[in-house]
């Protein structure tokens, strides 16, 4: 299984309403963490029910939690985009 559905199928206990994964990976090769092959750095825009109310801190460490391991290995950095559906986008 790829990394990319690997991570989709963590974030699915999430129940995303729209869920946006991009591999940036190429644009930080030479950097730290970085490897052949790519799949170590991702851009996250997740929109679920589940973050209603909650601060943009507990909107991360939800997504953290629901990735687990894949955290340490093979992700490196994720930047996330993590709102409620009634919240527009670009917000948390």
């Amino acid at each position: 299984m790829s990394v990319a559905a690997r991570i989709r199928e963590r974030l699915a206990a999430l129940e995303p309403l729209e869920l946006e994964l991009v591999d940036e990976s190429v644009q930080h090769a030479g950097h730290a963490g970085a490897r052949p092959g790519g799949n170590t750095h991702w851009r996250l825009t997740i929109v679920s029910t589940r973050f209603a109310g909650q601060s943009t801190v507990a909107r991360h460490r939800m997504v953290y939690q629901a990735l687990g391991e894949l955290m340490q290995n093979p992700i490196h950095a994720l930047a996330i985009n993590a709102r409620a559906p009634e919240e527009p986008k670009g917000s948390s």
